[in-house]
């Protein structure tokens, strides 16, 4: 859970709210100096030390404040995800739905959940993946959380996107079908989603009133 400049304050030491006021202003100087984006800003260097500078339980969060503040473009926040640590990974999926970069990062997000890491499988079915997967892609989101067992919570606007999809209900039965025939427990997540996918029920017809 990413939390805010303000949290982070009262968290970190003043060695380290040091070090993150000058990240900060590093990742400004970046955001009002974009035409000059070396490939390798200061900030980015930042970026991957986070967690060593502010302790791992609050990596994610400086990360975020680093992105959000050097108003990172598709270059550099794919230049970090593919050349970033796991956790550095997260970070930046986490991060997308406040870049303002639409549909642009989407092959990042893709690309998390082709991995079977549950980190960044869960990261990567938050907001982001959630408004802009298509209805394939996020089906398939749906189904590689319930195999990786990360939690169906992890998946964002689930109650919006699941309802009356009766392509998704069959998928589902389908999954559940394949483990209980192979002897293997079906996750206790995918009859929270199966019930989702039912039909909205009809309205009941008002009496006219004379």
């Amino acid at each position: 859970m990413l939390i805010s400049r303000e949290e982070l304050d009262h968290r970190l030491g003043g060695a380290a709210r040091a070090w993150l006021d000058e990240a900060l202003a590093e990742a400004a100087h970046a955001a009002a100096h974009q035409d000059a984006d070396s490939g390798d800003p200061p900030w980015e260097l930042r970026f991957a030390s986070a967690g060593r500078h502010c302790g791992p339980e609050n990596a994610d969060s400086v990360r975020a404040l680093l992105l959000v503040e050097a108003r990172a473009g598709l270059p550099a926040v794919t230049r970090l995800y593919e050349q970033g640590t796991a956790a550095e990974r997260r970070a930046v999926l986490l991060t997308l739905h406040r870049l303002g970069l639409g549909a642009t990062a989407l092959p990042l997000v893709e690309d998390a959940l082709r991995t079977n890491d549950t980190r960044l499988v869960a990261a990567a079915v938050g907001p982001y993946g959630a408004a802009h997967l298509d209805a394939h892609g996020w089906r398939h989101a749906v189904l590689k959380c319930l195999f990786t067992e990360v939690p169906v919570d992890a998946l964002d606007r689930l109650g919006e996107r699941a309802g009356g999809d009766s392509e998704l209900a069959r998928m589902l039965t389908d999954f559940a079908a394949e483990r209980t025939a192979a002897g293997r427990p079906v996750p206790a997540g995918l009859r929270t989603v199966l019930d989702l996918t039912a039909p909205a029920p009809a309205p009941t017809p008002t009496e006219e009133t004379s």
